[in-house]
């Protein structure tokens, strides 16, 4: 009778480490490694510059914004502090926000960066310019700004 009760947290510490694993493993695409680059470095900046990177972050056809990829900041609590592809989204506490599969994705970022000070969370979201959410996966990885405790990632759309 006790024997199944002590199955079961072996069983759900291996499940939490699958779904970890899923979590940190970026998409199977060239872009992936130099997404890790982009980030890492923007985290450097922001971590000497501030919020004052964010003007550079923002230019159209640079090394930080090109194609579909764009960088975004958030704060430890949710809130994010930028987001070059859609600026009406700075400001707004988005912790509880769902994609389209009800996955709670900025709790994620955040939850990977708390974990391992960086990695891979895979959600839906709309690419720029379209209302209809496409597979993505961004890169995260801890940073301050100003002082703050905050996560910069960016993104690959994979469809």
């Amino acid at each position: 009778m006790f024997k199944p009760l002590l199955i079961w947290p072996a069983v759900l510490a291996l499940s939490a480490r699958i779904l970890v694993a899923e979590m940190i493993n970026p998409p199977s695409s060239s872009q992936a490694v130099d997404i890790e680059a982009l980030v890492d470095e923007a985290a450097r900046i922001l971590e000497t510059h501030g919020a004052e990177a964010f003007g550079d972050f923002r230019k159209k056809n640079t090394f930080w914004r090109h194609w579909d990829v764009y960088l975004f900041v958030v704060d430890m609590q949710g809130t994010v502090l930028f987001n070059a592809a859609h600026p009406d989204r700075e400001g707004r506490d988005l912790f509880n926000e769902r994609d389209a599969d009800g996955n709670r994705f900025h709790k994620d970022f955040i939850d990977v960066v708390n974990r391992f000070g960086a990695g891979w969370v895979d959600y839906m979201f709309p690419k720029p310019g379209s209302s209809i959410p496409s597979v993505k996966w961004s890169y995260v990885c801890g940073t301050r700004v100003g002082g703050v405790a905050a996560l910069v990632g960016a993104g690959v759309y994979v469809d």
